[in-house]
């Protein structure tokens, strides 16, 4: 069994004058953050590895999480592939997954994450929230062989009760 989590990066700014790749986070996204990550720390599984979008705004809403749910960051890397936006790429990286690991989580962005949740999960989401997290789960042993999976938790900020 393989479980790919989905974290989308928190409320970005765009009140500075930087590259879409060095936008920071908003308050909002910095607390919306550590809100899901505690969320799912109520029925967390084991990770076995973390991997976020070198975009700035993605590595922080990477890092908050981590850290509020004590994540070892030996088990965290950044990789370029997530830093995509039509989903193709973060796709291509799940197939790619160590087979050694069988669940992990991921950092990135929008229209990839609402795709990969429609495409590899069961259940429609219209769209993926920021901070929001979807859980998929494939009936396989072999992430090159991830095709259709079973949607699990869904965690998105506006729905989580304080």
């Amino acid at each position: 069994m393989k479980t790919i989590l989905l974290v989308r990066h928190g409320k970005s700014s765009w009140d500075y004058s930087v590259s879409d790749r060095d936008r920071p986070l908003m308050e909002r996204g910095i607390k919306d953050a550590a809100r899901v990550a505690k969320e799912y720390m109520k029925n967390s599984i084991k990770i076995d590895a973390a991997y976020s979008s070198p975009a700035n705004r993605a590595m922080h809403t990477a890092i908050i999480f981590l850290r509020t749910i004590n994540f070892p960051l030996e088990k965290f890397n950044l990789s370029h592939s997530l830093y995509d936006f039509t989903g193709d790429d973060v796709h291509s990286f799940i197939r790619s997954l160590d087979n050694s690991k069988d669940t992990v989580l991921l950092f990135g962005h929008n229209e990839a994450f609402t795709h990969i949740a429609n495409s590899l999960g069961n259940i429609y989401i219209d769209n993926v929230p920021t901070s929001g997290f979807v859980e998929i789960k494939f009936d396989t042993n072999d992430w090159g062989a991830v095709v259709k999976g079973t949607t699990g938790r869904t965690l998105f900020p506006k729905l989580i009760k304080e």
